[in-house]
């Protein structure tokens, strides 16, 4: 399935071909490109992504650089958030696959214009069915900082339990932050009372 997404730089909306890979209930997810780097820069230049994620400014060169070391590495997938209208919101990933111990991490950014619209839930429920229902995953964790609420509640609401917090775990900004620790089995996603990404 193709669809047109704008992508950075696409001011006059000819859209790019697109492949949408997995889909949920509100969102898409689209492979991640080395042409989606600029988008990848510019949402991680944002303020509010740089304070909750704990990123500092990069260069666009070394943005792309990222871009194509995370492409090639085959213990990880990496996806753009595409809403219906086709202009991706974010970027969600499954890393860390280890297949022999059937672990995972999952990461989450969005827009800063695009939070608050139930993207990121239904982006971080996508690539949790992906993982649980495509692949010999058996826990996911996902780490984000203790005063990051919009992140705890997406996380929460995704069925992930917070398991601990690993204290001062991260330099950012001149202080140590902690760090939410959550997670979620293969059981408890079993149990989950919601539609599958593939019911879409």
């Amino acid at each position: 399935m193709t669809e047109d997404i704008r992508t950075a730089g696409d001011e006059h909306g000819a859209g790019v071909q697109r492949e949408i890979s997995w889909r949920a209930k509100s969102v898409g997810l689209a492979a991640l490109d080395m042409h989606d780097a600029e988008l990848i820069h510019g949402w991680r230049s944002d303020p509010v992504a740089a304070h909750h994620i704990g990123l500092w400014p990069r260069s666009l060169t070394a943005v792309r650089e990222r871009v194509e070391r995370d492409i090639e590495d085959d213990d990880r997938d990496d996806f753009l958030i595409v809403p219906p209208g086709g202009t991706p919101v974010g970027h969600v990933a499954l890393t860390g696959q280890n297949i022999v111990n059937g672990t995972a991490q999952v990461e989450l950014m969005l827009a800063a214009r695009h939070r608050g619209h139930g993207h990121g839930t239904a982006a971080l429920d996508a690539v949790v069915d992906l993982a649980f229902g495509e692949l010999p995953v058996f826990r996911l964790t996902a780490e984000t900082h203790t005063d990051n609420a919009p992140a705890l509640a997406v996380l929460a609401k995704s069925g992930f339990t917070q398991e601990g917090i690993s204290r001062a775990a991260c330099l950012h900004r001149g202080r140590r932050h902690d760090l939410a620790v959550f997670s979620l089995l293969r059981p408890e996603w079993d149990e989950l009372n919601r539609p599958r990404a593939w019911e879409a």
